[in-house]
């Protein structure tokens, strides 16, 4: 694992040098993936923001913040953040937020993955990676920002 990190930073690093600003943004969202597959299997903890436990926010902060960008604590701050982008469009590193239904604040967040995969910390599973088009989140999206 540790061999595919540091080969994933070279070549996020040899592109950096091609294209600044294209890389850099890759390598923040590269790495903060890293970190956030890194606590995989971490229990689910109300207001957690470290290893020993997160709630979906957390666990995005402490994976952006581990790759060098700053984000709000909670998810709601999260969503004012960043532009929109469609599903379609959605990139690896782009946060997914969800609410209750359509007219609820945000209530939760993840980093999708690609390939129609995510990353959070839900209270039944802690860290985990779920599909996109799972039967209980899927009808929750309210939209896709790139940060």
């Amino acid at each position: 694992m540790l061999k595919k990190i540091i080969a994933a930073l070279s070549i996020a690093s040899v592109l950096a040098t091609a294209a600044p600003t294209m890389s850099e943004a890759a390598t923040y969202h590269t790495k903060a993936i890293s970190v956030a597959k890194s606590n995989l299997g971490v229990k689910y903890r109300w207001g957690g923001i470290t290893p020993s436990g997160f709630d979906c926010s957390g666990l995005i902060k402490y994976s952006f913040g581990k790759a060098g960008k700053t984000l709000p604590r909670t998810a709601a701050e999260m969503y004012k953040k960043g532009t929109r982008v469609s599903i379609s469009s959605a990139r690896p590193g782009d946060l997914m937020f969800f609410a209750p239904n359509r007219a609820s604040r945000v209530t939760h967040a993840s980093i999708y993955l690609g390939s129609g995969k995510m990353i959070h910390s839900a209270s039944s599973k802690g860290v985990s990676i779920t599909s996109t088009s799972n039967v209980y989140w899927k009808p929750k999206l309210v939209g896709i920002k790139r940060i």
